[in-house]
Order: C-alpha cells, then sequence, then structure tokens
C-alpha cells in the first residue's frame, strides 16, 4: 500500500446544508460528538496503510487545513508519509477554482507525477463509512482493471440521486461493471457508487487529459462512462455501513445511527481517530453530570455539563443543559447552552447557540428537523416549531415578537 497514492475531495459546500456549510466545507462538519466528516475516511486510510494523501480543498479551506494540521493525528508524518492540502492555484493564464472533482484532479497532475504512484485511490471527503482499502485494492489488482468503482446496495426508492451501476457477477466481491448513469430519472439499478475509485494512473492522467477539453469536469457523469466504451472497469461491493448526510435529515439520522445498544455504526471496532489537538476540542474539563441529570441513550464529551435530561440525542464538547430542561433527539455541537425548563426536540443546533429558559425548539415524534445556525441567542420563552430554520449569527431582536410556522426561515 505504501505505493498507492490516495487523494480525498473535500472541497465542496453542498448548498442542501443549509447553514451548516455557510462558514465550513461539508468534509469538516462536526458529526458524533467528537469528529468531522472526513476524519471517516482519513480513519479508514490509516487503518489500510496508506500514508501518501492529497486533500483538494476550495471552498473556506482554513477550516480543513487547520483541523488535518500535518497529518499527524492519522500516522502520516514521517519519510514516505505525509497529507497534503491541494486548494486551487494561480497559473500561467487566468486564476481557476476546481470547475468539479475531475478538474480538480486534473490541475495537480504533477502532485501526482511527483510521487509517481503505482495505484491512485479517489475518496470523497464527505461521506460516513469504515472501509479497508486493501480489500479494494488487490481486487482492482487481480483484475488488472483500469479502473475500478466501489458501490454499495441502496434501495430503489430515492436511488436516482446516486451515481447507478449494473455490476456482472463473476464473484461476491463484485465484477466487471456493465453500465454506469449518473442520478437517473427513473432507476434501473440498485448500487450506487460510494465515489471512490481506483485507477491505474497513466488511465487516469489521459482520462483528464482528453476530458479537460470539454465543458463537464465530473468522474460520475463524465470520466466513469467515458471509459466504460474502451477500458477494463470494474464494480466493487462493499457491504458495511455507508452514512450520507447531503441533507440535514441524512446527517441527522447517520448520527442517530451511533446510538443504542447495538448501533448501526460502531466506531469501536475501527478506531475513528481525529485531531484531539484542534481548539474546539483540547483543554477541556471533564463532563460534569449533576444530581438531578437523567441521561438515556445518549453520546456527550469532555466539557459538558448537564443538570437536565439528554435522551437519544449526542452532544459535543461544551454543552450545557441547565436544570428542568429536556433535551430529545437532538444533536448539539460546541458550547450550546441551553436554559432552565426549555424543550429541544429533534433539533440541531451549530456552534456556540442559546436558548434561554422555557425556550421550545422542535417536536417530539415524526416531526421535521428544527436547525440554529451557529452562535444565534434565543431569547427566554420563545418557541420555534418543527421545521424552522434559524439563520447563524442571530440576536434577541430578531425574535422579538415572533410567531413562527414550520418551514419559516428566520434570517
Amino acid at each position: 500500500m505504501k505505493d498507492v497514492l490516495a487523494l480525498i475531495l473535500a472541497g465542496g459546500r453542498v448548498d442542501e446544508l443549509g447553514v451548516f456549510t455557510l462558514f465550513r466545507p461539508k468534509s469538516i462538519l462536526p458529526f458524533g460528538g467528537l469528529y468531522r466528516i472526513i476524519d471517516f475516511p482519513m480513519s479508514s486510510l490509516m487503518h489500510s496503510g496508506i500514508g501518501r494523501v492529497g486533500i483538494f480543498s476550495q471552498y473556506r479551506p482554513f477550516h480543513l487545513m487547520e483541523h488535518i494540521a500535518n497529518g499527524a493525528p492519522w500516522d502520516m508524518v514521517g519519510r514516505k508519509r505525509f497529507v497534503t492540502v491541494l486548494p486551487p492555484f494561480k497559473r500561467e493564464g487566468a486564476s481557476d477554482w476546481y470547475r468539479g472533482t475531475a478538474d480538480a484532479v486534473y490541475q495537480n497532475l504533477d502532485f501526482i507525477r511527483l510521487n509517481k504512484p503505482d495505484l491512485i485511490l479517489i475518496l470523497s471527503g464527505d461521506h460516513v463509512y469504515k472501509m479497508d482499502y486493501r480489500n479494494i485494492v488487490e481486487f482492482h489488482r487481480e483484475k488488472n482493471a483500469d479502473l475500478t468503482v466501489a458501490f454499495t446496495k441502496v434501495p430503489r426508492e430515492g436511488a436516482h440521486r446516486f451515481g447507478l451501476g449494473m455490476i456482472r457477477d463473476d464473484e461476491p466481491r463484485g465484477g466487471r461493471l456493465l453500465q454506469y448513469v449518473e442520478k437517473p430519472d427513473r432507476p434501473a439499478f440498485d448500487w450506487a457508487s460510494l465515489t471512490i475509485y481506483v485507477f491505474r494512473p497513466e488511465v487516469l492522467m489521459e482520462a483528464l487529459e482528453e476530458n479537460a477539453r470539454t465543458d463537464s469536469h465530473e468522474f460520475g457523469r463524465d470520466i466513469i462512462p467515458a471509459l466504460l466504451e474502451h477500458r477494463n472497469v470494474y464494480g466493487f461491493k462493499h457491504s458495511g455501513y455507508w452514512g450520507y448526510t447531503r441533507t440535514p435529515q441524512e446527517y441527522w439520522q447517520t448520527n442517530m445511527d451511533l446510538l443504542g445498544s447495538r448501533p448501526k455504526l460502531n466506531i469501536d471496532d475501527w478506531a475513528v481517530v481525529t485531531n484531539l489537538a484542534h481548539r474546539d476540542i483540547q483543554d477541556r474539563q471533564p463532563a460534569f453530570i449533576g444530581r438531578s441529570a437523567v441521561i438515556r441513550n445518549s453520546l456527550l464529551y469532555s466539557g459538558c455539563r448537564i443538570d437536565g435530561t439528554v435522551t437519544n440525542s449526542i452532544l459535543f464538547p461544551g454543552v450545557e443543559i441547565d436544570d428542568g430542561a429536556v433535551v430529545e433527539d437532538s444533536i448539539l455541537f460546541f458550547d450550546v447552552k441551553i436554559g432552565k425548563n426549555a424543550r429541544i426536540m429533534k433539533a440541531i443546533a451549530d456552534n456556540e447557540v442559546h436558548a434561554g429558559k422555557n425556550v421550545a425548539l422542535g417536536d417530539a415524534g415524526d416531526g421535521k428537523l428544527c436547525i440554529i445556525g451557529r452562535g444565534s441567542r434565543i431569547p427566554e420563552n420563545i418557541t420555534v416549531p418543527q421545521g424552522v430554520t434559524v439563520f447563524p449569527n442571530l440576536g434577541p431582536a430578531h425574535f422579538a415578537g415572533g410567531r413562527y410556522r414550520p418551514g419559516d426561515t428566520i434570517k
């Protein structure tokens, strides 16, 4: 695996996530009480013995650079181990932003040539899963493939949101990729692309050179269909957990999959590593659980102070829950503060949100998520029902006399 170069696509914002990606790329979105989404592919690379990594960053790259640091948390520091963040740069002509996933790699072909890899592993930085990449690399080599694409089976309902492939059943691990369609209106297949690709370097470079002369620059839409016509392309079947986080509801559900006595996503049997020196985590006191606290089926971390009731929820470091407050089915990011007798039901609150006493956010049951952007201060006795989105950094004046209905946006 020392001859494999990994490239992570981590520069996008994803509009569907709304207020959560106004100030950060999706790959750095907090997840699971302690982690960032990019920690999952990074940890999988570490466990797979791949220590040469390039990360494509474009949208607000500071947060990604700060979190990745020099790669030390994932043991990617050494003579032949490194992590390099690759933002767009000015070339001989006009400065170009990355115009798509394929263009991001194309603009950094010199980085690939410099490292002279035997194989190139391309990953998305914004999916939640655990994978031993040695398995797909071994499969790729055995099949003498030019390109191997990893797939996971998804329900036909909703499959139109993914790139879908028809895989010949050569063996349980996968087989030749017969067809590939990017986000079809009427899905005919149920194997969805994980945006995990293993390329023979010369094949990738040739494909990118040809694609650079076109107007569309995406791996799923352009590169894979083009290579299917004349190259040896295989599909690899991934059978483990895979969490999609493109919308707030999917993000919420993937977090909830961490809970329960038998969680769907178990991070204990395959250690997920994060940057514990990050400023949002370091130097926190141990969590304090007060005498009046009740905690059921929840995750919480250092710096939390709990005096209320927390059920089926995930609390990041620094969260404070006052006496009489109830938090259910919710995700509270770093340093969120919930006042006395407040009720937080199926809500996601970004960093440093403050909810005063007697505030009610969201509704229990099957209601839509209540979403609160970072840094907003909700004054006491305010009700924000299900399905409402609150933009970041709003103060009490924005809520004065407000009556809100599901689906409203407060900004």
